[in-house]
């Protein structure tokens, strides 16, 4: 069997740590936020797959369809050698790329849950024995030091994840991509397009309350995490569609007025009735949009695909030259 390495660049406490500080910043702000990614324990991550098989909750079949329908044309124009897949989770989707990949050395999965990359490792070396995986224990938002792989080389980045970042965080990240990047090397990168509101706020509110819980798992986070007293009842899901941003934006709206204690920061934090807690941004492109900012990246747009009802697209970019600035830590 080919090699399984394992290098973790992040500390053992960096995830306290990290929460600790997006709690303490978010919680004492005016709105009041959260960043998505403490959405994902392992509640939070079974929660998002029951999303996923929802009939509102359209982007993943939408992406399955694009790569069973272009795998074969990805796999041509990026001739890669080596696969890195940010926030790879179970590495359930890739599987369509590592088959459509005849000429693939070294899959570089990257993701911050050490059972999510030892699991999904497991499974994909028994059903390709020939294949060598270096899985990374790191935050791909934070940079990135990449291991010693063939190339050329193809980045994945999937699920309309990149919505998730601001405009500002989306130019840094795309740029710290392109800084590991030779000439040569490509990205390919799932966006969520802009469509009609009432499809895309019943995407983020569906009707059988799946992502309202979802939503809240995050106030459970903080709870058992930092010790908070959160009451989950006393907030209600929210999903807002922001024509002028073209993003959804996910709240949290506190029913009546609170106070909530957090022990470990030693943070009490006040809530009015009717205010709300923003937990989640995400972004939906445009075709342009997305071409303009790879470009302001180094990186040119070659390829573009759309699932059957053009509601989804997958994107690979070519690095072609430095970005204006490298040095940006997304």
């Amino acid at each position: 069997m080919s090699p399984f390495l394992l290098t973790r660049t992040l500390p053992e406490d960096a995830t306290d740590a990290a929460l600790r500080a997006d709690v303490l910043s978010g919680l004492t702000r005016h709105p009041k936020t959260l960043p998505p990614k403490w959405f994902y324990d392992a509640h939070g991550s079974e929660l998002f797959e029951e999303i996923t098989r929802l009939p509102e909750y359209y982007p993943t079949r939408a992406e399955r369809e694009i790569l069973l329908a272009r795998a074969g044309e990805i796999a041509s124009a990026s001739g890669a050698r080596t696969l890195i897949e940010l926030g790879s989770g179970s590495s359930e989707k890739t599987r369509h790329l590592l088959d459509a990949l005849p000429a693939l050395h070294s899959y570089v999965p990257v993701d911050v849950s050490e059972s999510a990359l030892t699991g999904a490792a497991e499974s994909l070396l028994a059903e390709r024995p020939d294949l060598s995986v270096h899985a990374l224990i790191a935050d791909f938002t934070g940079g990135l030091a990449l291991p010693g792989t063939p190339g050329p080389r193809l980045v994945a980045f999937l699920g309309g994840t990149i919505g998730n970042l601001l405009p500002e965080e989306r130019g840094s990240f795309l740029r710290s991509v392109r800084s590991l990047l030779s000439p040569g090397d490509s990205l390919l990168l799932g966006t969520d397009l802009v469509k009609d509101q009432d499809t895309l706020v019943a995407a983020y509110d569906d009707a059988a309350g799946v992502t309202a819980a979802f939503n809240k798992n995050v106030l459970s986070v903080v709870n058992r995490e930092l010790g908070a007293d959160f009451p989950l009842d006393a907030f209600g899901h929210v999903a807002v569609w922001d024509p002028r941003a073209e993003w959804i934006e996910m709240r949290l709206r506190a029913r009546r007025a609170l106070t909530v204690k957090i022990p470990e920061l030693d943070l009490v934090v006040p809530f009015g009735a009717g205010e709300e807690l923003r937990t989640e941004v995400s972004a939906k492109f445009r075709e342009e949009g997305v071409r303009e900012e790879l470009d302001a990246a180094g990186l040119r747009l070659d390829q573009w695909w759309t699932d059957s009802a053009g509601r989804f697209a997958l994107s690979l970019a070519t690095a072609v030259r430095p970005a204006a600035s490298t040095a940006v830590r997304a």
